[in-house]
């Protein structure tokens, strides 16, 4: 599939207008993810540290969403009309960075301050970053900050669209339906919940800590309108994207795997917040090739 999928909720000029670069096709966006997984990796090799299993699973999420849907302008992070992105998996900031950086908002030599003192990409995802809105080291905590942006947007008089991207295991907390039950009564139809289920947590599989099933079900019976994809297939993405632009609030429940890519960190608990090796660094890169 090459076509542009535009999101119904603006134009195309409109979207493109303030976006840095034009949308992309999904093939391009096939190569962009590729990319950014040979980015994010890159990252945290480099840094000793990090979460490449949960980068990995939401790189193509995030890829959808950069460069088919948001409105945004980079070289203006603050732009009062903006799109608003909010990582509540504050902790997968990898590939949030190197999406960041392909967007515009700062240059690629900024990959290489992941984790250092005093860099600009800090290891959990801080608003001194151009083009994040919120810290996020403790989970639970994003969707109830979106929901606070979509409802000034409603206080405002704007149009604007708050996107948040949730772990699996975080949607255990309780915080997250709290979110969730004032969303639905105060009918925050431009709020969209998107849920990277990759099905591990820390350092086991969801089921193994509790049971998240029926999770559909769950934000459905919460008032949302609920829509499920394949979140490493673009396409399924912006559908599900376009549905939620129709009226929400709406949660996305992304189907994805942990570590995507590569074959030995894919559902494997193992690289949830551990960097590779050197050799397994090189044999990461060449499957990434």
């Amino acid at each position: 599939m090459s076509a542009r999928i535009i999101i119904p909720f603006y134009t195309a000029g409109d979207v493109l207008a303030v976006v840095n670069q034009p949308l992309q096709t999904v093939e391009e966006m096939r190569a962009t993810s590729l990319q950014l997984r040979r980015d994010s990796l890159e990252m945290i090799y480099g840094a000793g540290s990090g979460h490449p299993g949960g980068s990995l699973s939401e790189i193509d999420i995030l890829v959808a969403l950069y460069f088919g849907v948001m409105r945004y302008d980079a070289e203006d992070p603050a732009w009062p009309d903006r799109d608003r992105f909010v990582l509540s998996k504050g902790h997968a900031s990898p590939g949030f960075y190197t999406t960041l950086s392909m967007a515009g908002y700062f240059g690629r030599e900024e990959l290489s301050s992941y984790r250092k003192t005093d860099g600009l990409l800090q290891g959990h995802a801080h608003p001194m970053t151009p083009g994040v809105e919120m810290n996020s080291g403790s989970l639970g905590m994003g969707l109830s900050f979106a929901l606070g942006h979509a409802l000034a947007a409603r206080l405002d008089g704007k149009d604007y669209r708050v996107f948040a991207l949730l772990g699996d295991g975080e949607c255990q907390e309780g915080e997250v339906w709290e979110a969730a039950m004032s969303a639905a009564h105060h009918r925050a139809t431009n709020l969209t919940a998107i849920v990277d289920r990759n099905r591990i947590q820390n350092d086991r599989f969801t089921d193994e800590v509790m049971t998240l099933e029926p999770l559909a079900d769950r934000w459905r019976d919460f008032g949302w309108n609920v829509v499920t994809c394949n979140g490493h297939e673009h396409a399924e993405v912006l559908r599900a994207l376009q549905t939620a632009a129709e009226g929400g609030p709406t949660a996305i429940i992304a189907n994805t795997v942990k570590g995507k890519g590569v074959s030995f960190m894919e559902n494997n608990p193992a690289f949830h917040g551990r960097a590779p090796n050197a050799e397994e660094y090189e044999a990461a890169l060449k499957e990434l090739a």
